[in-house]
């Protein structure tokens, strides 16, 4: 006789929880939400803020009315601010190319490993950068002095008349000079950095093919190095571009050579502060600040093109 067994009741799984997607997406803001706030506060606001102000203009009769692109235009008919734009553009075509082909001999030198006291030159041309840009320009302006400083005391040596590097022919060449000096040993340092990460190997393989020096590096370590060129050449373009403090120092020591629209940079500083017309100013900013980016944007595209 067969005894029936009561029916197995089957125990269900609780059904699984949704995922807490706004809690995980709340977490997300909370990481980037004060560097959100940083950039929008110290990039974004002052942005929006210059080209509100490049829209308005102070006039006598009526205060502050809105001129639209009325700024923009009066810009791009000013001479002075195409002079000052012309000079350092010449600035940027003669500088950059020569300090950052000093940096990358230099850079070389120190990965080549037969250089004696790498340690130490690396550190040497490197700290430079260290040293404060008002303070370096002061440095460099004494010793430019004819009446005061080092080729003063050269002329009076020696009886001969060197050429003044204040005048108004020499004085780009000088502050280029200094810019040199300052920036050689951080482009320097992005070079050498690049560089230390080439793999070991192809440096074996090109030994065992009998490469010499100078194929190696035409060969294996320029090609490895061209995307750390490209970020120090933007860098550079950049920095050309917002020449001010080297200009603006040096002006209290050659009145006539240096203008206060000497550079795009001095020219809305001198235009917003001396000549209180910051609306121009503003606009004037806004214009360098495109030029600025398009032709950064330019030198990364050819960069990228030559590295694929």
């Amino acid at each position: 006789m067969t005894t029936l067994r009561p029916p197995v009741a089957v125990r269900r799984s609780p059904a699984p929880s949704p995922p807490r997607r706004s809690r995980r997406s709340w977490t997300g803001w909370g990481f980037i939400g004060p560097f959100a706030v940083v950039f929008a506060l110290v990039f974004l606001a002052p942005i929006v803020y210059s080209i509100h102000l490049s829209l308005f203009r102070d006039q006598l009769i009526g205060g502050t009315t809105f001129v639209g692109l009325d700024n923009y235009q009066q810009a791009l008919n000013d001479d002075q601010f195409w002079a000052s734009l012309g000079r350092v553009s010449l600035f940027l075509a003669v500088q950059v190319p020569i300090m950052l082909g000093i940096a990358l001999l230099i850079a070389l030198a120190l990965d080549s490993g037969r250089l004696y006291g790498r340690d130490f030159f690396r550190i040497a041309i490197f700290l430079p950068y260290a040293v404060p840009a008002v303070v370096a320009t002061l440095m460099w302006g004494f010793m430019y002095g004819t009446r005061f400083g080092l080729v003063g005391d050269i002329n009076e040596a020696f009886g001969i008349t060197l050429p003044d590097p204040l005048s108004t022919d020499l004085v780009l060449a000088s502050i280029g000079n200094i810019v040199t000096w300052e920036f050689v040993g951080y482009n320097m340092l992005i070079l050498y950095a690049a560089l230390r990460v080439v793999p070991h190997s192809l440096y074996e393989a090109a030994e065992i093919d009998g490469a010499g020096q100078l194929r190696v590096i035409t060969a294996i370590k320029l090609p490895a190095i061209r995307g750390a060129l490209v970020i120090a050449t933007i860098f550079s373009v950049i920095g050309s571009f917002q020449l001010f403090n080297e200009p603006n120092i040096l002006r209290q020591l050659a009145r006539n050579a240096i203008t206060t629209d000497y550079t795009p940079n001095f020219y809305t500083y001198s235009l917003s502060f001396n000549g209180q017309q910051h609306n121009y100013s503003a606009a004037v900013a806004i214009i360098m600040g495109l030029i600025t980016m398009v032709i950064a944007y330019v030198v990364q595209l050819r960069g990228m093109r030559r590295e694929a």
